[in-house]
């Protein structure tokens, strides 16, 4: 069989789709890694890489095994995230995840990010170059770290039996102090800021080939993993595309984010971000809690009532929609993890009188909160293109799974929310990508 497939190594999973030449789901696989381990505070957010790897290479031989090989793989995952290497490509440190807040932590009554930003370095804490910054002044650098690489271009590499990695712009823009029209890294800036910039990838300017595997397969270096979401969800099963100029991307996960295309290079500040997108731009805004606001609203009611409660709060939005309808729901302003451009922004919750006192109005603020925090980034992103969306298409299991959750969404944006036909859209979209390396 002719296929090819996309690995997304993702934060609490690994995802590997095949698809054949009409971007059809031939096959997936999905399974959690369980890959978090202790970190050096409380706050780590940190993973083990090499666990990742083996959860990946038993994936691929179980896909190989059933299908024989692939045309050409595809990578994409946590486009923030960073670990070091040694000499020989091997892991000598934990992985340090998007999430990771380091870059936070004063060293010396200052923290990395701050020194960052007052060198016109854009970056959040999170981003490899910042944690990279914090490690550094903190002597935390494993003595034997020899280069930076993200997590999936780390699989990739071994997959080819390289020793060093080689980033797409997509993936190296993750880091941060990257200029994305350059499409290179910011080196002059991050020096003058006191970042050693010698432990900075190579990186390309668009896609290429990194290596074969032992069986003559072309492995293709990393999408960004919004990058290949957003590729994966405007094409649909019979490979034609949406304009994907006018097409908006909404994507409620653990995070969540909107995006949009552009071909032109645009000044971007705040929460939006321009990210390279093969040969243009995708503008990006993501939120820090998104959907984890829902998952933290369960978690408030479970404590009550001692078991899952996700059909219930569905129960209870249900009829307060119909009783009461939307603009009724408390106003809950979801960012209780800040923002990337301030993270001292708290969430809130306010609108409540003795009419609306009742589960459902909670439960409905909190989902036109998540939506609410991502159609503001949108409204930022009209102003600087100049243009609408024609279409919306909703991808990760908030959207999927939560028809409450793309009605509202649908009411917010005043365009029906498409949701794809085939899930696991980074996966898929990395895979579309390989393709052209066939």
């Amino acid at each position: 069989m002719n296929y090819t497939l996309g690995i997304d190594t993702g934060t609490t999973s690994v995802s590997i789709a095949a698809i054949n030449e009409a971007h059809e789901l031939v096959t997936s696989r999905t399974v959690n890694h369980n890959a978090f381990i202790k970190g050096d505070f409380p706050e780590s957010k940190v993973q083990d890489a090499k666990r990742i790897l083996e959860i990946v290479m038993a994936g691929l031989e179980s896909i190989t095994q059933e299908y024989g090989s692939p045309s050409a793989i595809g990578f994409t995952g946590q486009m923030h995230g960073v670990l070091y290497l040694d000499n020989n490509g091997d892991p000598v440190s934990p992985l340090y995840t998007w999430e990771d807040p380091s870059a936070n932590i004063p060293v010396g009554g200052e923290s990395s990010l701050h020194i960052l930003h007052s060198h016109g370095i854009k970056c959040s804490a999170g981003y490899g170059v910042s944690t990279h910054f914090y490690l550094q002044r903190a002597g935390k650098i494993p003595s034997d770290a020899v280069r930076l690489s993200t997590l999936s271009d780390y699989i990739a590499m071994k997959l080819c039996g390289k020793i060093s990695p080689v980033l797409s712009s997509e993936m190296a823009a993750g880091l941060g102090g990257f200029d994305v029209r350059k499409r290179e890294f910011m080196t002059d800036r991050l020096e003058s800021a006191g970042v050693d910039v010698s432990y900075l990838p190579e990186n390309v300017k668009g896609y290429c080939v990194v290596g074969e595997t032992e069986a003559g397969v072309p492995v293709v270096c990393s999408m960004g993993d919004n990058q290949a979401s957003f590729m994966g969800s405007v094409y649909n099963s019979t490979g034609s595309v949406y304009n994907q100029e006018n097409t908006l991307l909404l994507n409620v996960g653990t995070g969540s984010q909107v995006s949009f295309m552009t071909r032109e290079f645009v000044e971007t500040d705040g929460d939006i971000e321009l990210r390279p997108y093969g040969d243009d731009y995708l503008l990006a805004g993501a939120a820090l809690c998104g959907g984890r606001a829902y998952a933290m609203l369960e978690g408030f009611y479970r404590e009550i009532c001692g078991r899952s409660c996700y059909e219930m709060m569905s129960h209870h939005a249900e009829e307060f929609l119909r009783t009461q309808g939307l603009t009724q729901a408390w106003n809950v302003d979801t960012r209780f993890q800040g923002t990337r451009s301030n993270p001292s922004i708290t969430g809130s919750i306010m609108g409540i009188t003795s009419d609306n006192f009742a589960p459902g109005a909670f439960t409905v603020g909190v989902i036109r909160g998540i939506i609410t925090e991502l159609y503001d980034m949108y409204t930022a992103m009209k102003k600087l293109t100049g243009r609408n969306a024609a279409a919306v298409v909703g991808s990760g299991n908030g959207l999927r799974k939560n028809e409450i959750m793309r009605r509202i969404a649908g009411e917010i944006f005043g365009l029906d929310v498409n949701i794809p036909k085939y899930q696991e859209e980074a996966a898929r979209g990395c895979a579309i990508c390989a393709m052209n390396f066939v």
